[in-house]
């Protein structure tokens, strides 16, 4: 994979049309660091995030022994990249025939779960072939909470109430050798206070269900920087959930996990997209709603941009942001839906030739990417610059056009 020192580098050295993804590995490097020496518990990788294998090597040889996946692709896939890691199964509905492979396959042990039914799923898919039950299942139970202070709302699919939770702990109890509460609070979640409440909640339910519980997961939701959305230090996550995690009627002995997606990987990747035409204040360029900017359309999410004009300039100059313009984008696909309203901040002389980067994709960016309409390919290369925003700096980008700083 070709290495350059950054974006405009790249622009001027390849000359694009088509969409070209930007791997840091040295920011992904730094998060994966940052979680497994700061948080205290364990770290869990959720790959749905970003399921590129590099990655996945990349957090691995800097801290991050456990991943959560999703699905039997996920668990295949990390099994194959890293076959020492601790895989945990953490989809509340999986078929039977996944938990049998997960199980005798690839080692999983640890599964999630949010009703009956699914208990009885996962002891019959891991029961052997002369009748005998496993011994050694670690079951968690996954309880609905409030995603109120987060952007993404996960409320609604997965959890149980916390009136049928205590119920559910003790029968699960009953085939667990090891049994945990997990939970997730919501996608990008813009206040510690997220998971203290949540942590009530679990709270609650271990009180009704008084069983023994070895484990709570307070799952994913730990934010990271994007225009209009510049969070508290994750220090002050840290900080907070353990406060609570401590005065919870668990084991002595009981862990604290954390399932963080986001955070470990929006500041992996950015993009170069062409400008391939421009109609007053919008922008039509080679990627969109089907491929790394599905957010950008279909929940409005807005990313830190900064122009590269295909005339050699002083791309390291401060941005003026007076100087800017606001401007939405239209993908490349024949759908109308293929569009993303911003605002994107970019300056007024912008045109069709130059090119935009697109940062902080490394979430549910490339992992989106499809082949609808015919488009969706491009290089993949590594840039050795810093991310367009980052918790774990402490500097602000002077380059981007628009108001992201780091609050660290």
């Amino acid at each position: 994979m070709h290495q350059y020192p950054d974006a405009p580098a790249v622009a001027r050295a390849l000359a694009p049309d088509e969409p070209v993804i930007l791997n840091r590995p040295h920011a992904a490097a730094r998060a994966a660091q940052f979680f497994a020496t700061k948080f205290p518990g364990k770290s869990l990788y959720a790959v749905k995030a970003n399921p590129s294998p590099d990655l996945i090597q990349i957090l691995w040889d800097n801290g991050i022994t456990h991943y959560d996946v999703a699905s039997i692709a996920e668990v295949r896939l990390v099994r194959a990249t890293l076959p020492q890691a601790t895989l945990c199964f953490m989809h509340p509905v999986k078929t039977a025939s996944a938990i049998r492979e997960a199980y005798f396959q690839h080692g999983v042990r640890t599964f999630s779960l949010d009703t009956q039914e699914e208990v009885d799923k996962i002891v019959a898919a891991t029961t052997d072939a002369e009748g005998n039950p496993a011994k050694d299942l670690r079951l968690c139970v996954r309880l609905r909470v409030s995603s109120e202070y987060s952007e993404l709302s996960l409320a609604s699919k997965f959890g149980i109430d916390l009136a049928d939770a205590g119920q559910l702990l003790q029968s699960t109890r009953q085939v667990a050798d090891w049994l945990g509460v997990c939970f997730h609070v919501g996608s990008q979640a813009m206040t510690p206070f997220a998971y203290v409440q949540a942590l009530e909640r679990a709270r609650a339910a271990i009180a009704d269900a008084g069983v023994v519980i070895d484990m709570i997961d307070v799952g994913g939701g730990f934010p990271s920087c994007y225009p209009g959305m510049e969070p508290p230090p994750l220090e002050d996550y840290f900080a907070i959930i353990h406060r609570h995690f401590e005065a919870l009627p668990v084991a002595y002995n009981a862990e604290l996990w954390c399932e963080p997606g986001r955070a470990l990987s929006a500041e992996y990747n950015s993009l170069i997209v062409k400008v391939e035409k421009r109609r007053g204040d919008e922008l039509y360029i080679n990627d969109g709603a089907y491929g790394a900017l599905y957010d950008a359309a279909h929940v409005a999410w807005r990313f830190p941009v900064r122009h590269i004009a295909r005339e050699e300039t002083n791309d390291n100059a401060a941005i003026d942001v007076a100087d800017l313009e606001a401007f939405s984008f239209y993908g490349p696909t024949c759908d109308d839906a293929d569009f993303m309203e911003g605002p994107f901040m970019l300056p007024a002389e912008i045109k069709a030739g130059d090119w935009i980067e697109i940062g902080m994709l490394g979430a549910y960016g490339a992992a989106m990417k499809t082949a609808f309409n015919g488009f969706g390919g491009g290089d993949v290369v590594i840039v050795t610059d810093e991310p367009m925003a980052s918790l774990y700096t402490g500097r602000p980008d002077p380059r981007v056009s628009d108001n992201v700083v780091s609050l660290r």
